[in-house]
């Protein structure tokens, strides 16, 4: 009896120290991941100098406030895929007028981060435009400190994102990641040329110029892009190059609610990761490791009180009739 309980105990002991194994390297890794359904607003704000076109006049030292409202669509994303449709509104504080607004739909792998094309993806509606790339806000779980291409809205292509050391914040240690943008094309617009200083009646066509650096400050064990800075120049230029008018000039930045925002949603993953990546584990481990040895004590060990079996089964001497 003490031989199969011990047994049973040891078979007990190895299921258990096999559960945590499968939890910690196939089941976390399968249910660790970015959600569907998803609503978050955050905001930057910083000082700019720009060029309004409600006002229709160059605007210096105005404060600037980017909205980003994101919503998950669920009827659209998969097991592996989320969809998500972003609302970024640009208003400027303190002359109270709109600057601009864009529209987003992007798919992405809900483990690593990486834009995929597909579910109506597309960039204020024009879904010609290929989104590849990180998404921009999110990032991998296990982010590692190397480069990474990420997927710049001005551009509407990736950039690389380069480690650039560490940091805390929100008692949270942080990975930096710096982008930075030389002088590049990014479109063109067409507006009055008396507007830009050019001589002649009519409308000219402009190419537009962007660059900037982009900080991004990442939780690597959630992905979680904690807090961000963005120094960014837009201008149109003529055809020697010359500076024709400032579209936008200036640093956003996370606000401090915004931050809190992203912190307080960071710590819940935290702690789910680690519930299903460590402390689950660690305890079906520990549990099964104790069973286990406890089984396999009792199933070797004989009690001093009983002979062995084959001792039991020995008969009684048969005497001789014939003596």
């Amino acid at each position: 009896m003490r031989r199969v309980i011990g047994l049973t105990l040891a078979g007990l002991g190895a299921f258990l120290i096999a559960t945590g194994l499968l939890v910690r390297f196939y089941v976390g890794g399968h249910l660790i991941k970015y959600p569907l359904s998803e609503y978050l607003t955050t905001s930057l704000e910083g000082k700019v100098s720009y060029f309004s076109p409600t006002l229709v006049s160059e605007i210096s030292g105005a404060t600037m406030r980017a909205t980003s409202t994101v919503k998950g669509n669920a009827s659209l994303g998969t097991s592996s895929t989320a969809v998500w449709d972003e609302f970024t509104y640009l208003y400027d504080v303190t002359n109270k007028a709109t600057f601009e607004y864009d529209t987003r739909r992007f798919a992405f792998d809900r483990r690593t981060a990486e834009l995929v094309n597909c579910c109506g993806a597309n960039v204020n509606g024009n879904t010609a435009i290929r989104q590849s790339g990180l998404v921009g806000f999110l990032w991998p779980f296990g982010t590692e400190p190397r480069t990474y291409q990420v997927f710049d809205p001005v551009l509407n292509k990736p950039r690389p994102a380069r480690y650039a050391g560490t940091g805390v914040i929100g008692g949270i240690r942080v990975d930096r990641f710096v982008e930075h943008v030389p002088l590049t094309r990014a479109g063109s617009q067409k507006l009055p040329r008396s507007l830009v200083g050019m001589t002649g009646s009519g409308e000219v066509t402009l190419p537009e110029f962007y660059t900037g650096t982009n900080t991004f400050w990442v939780d690597p064990l959630t992905g979680a892009q904690l807090n961000t800075t963005q120094d960014q120049t837009l201008t149109l230029r003529d055809a020697t190059g010359t500076q024709r008018l400032v579209l936008l000039d200036g640093s956003l930045k996370f606000t401090p609610q915004s931050i809190q925002t992203v912190v307080n949603l960071d710590r819940s993953g935290r702690s789910e990761y680690a519930w299903l990546a460590v402390i689950i584990p660690l305890i079906s481990g520990l549990v099964g490791a104790v069973v286990l040895v406890t089984g396999v004590v009792l199933a070797r060990l004989r009690r001093d009180d009983q002979p062995d079996h084959e001792h039991d089964a020995a008969t009684e001497p048969v005497l001789d009739p014939a003596r």
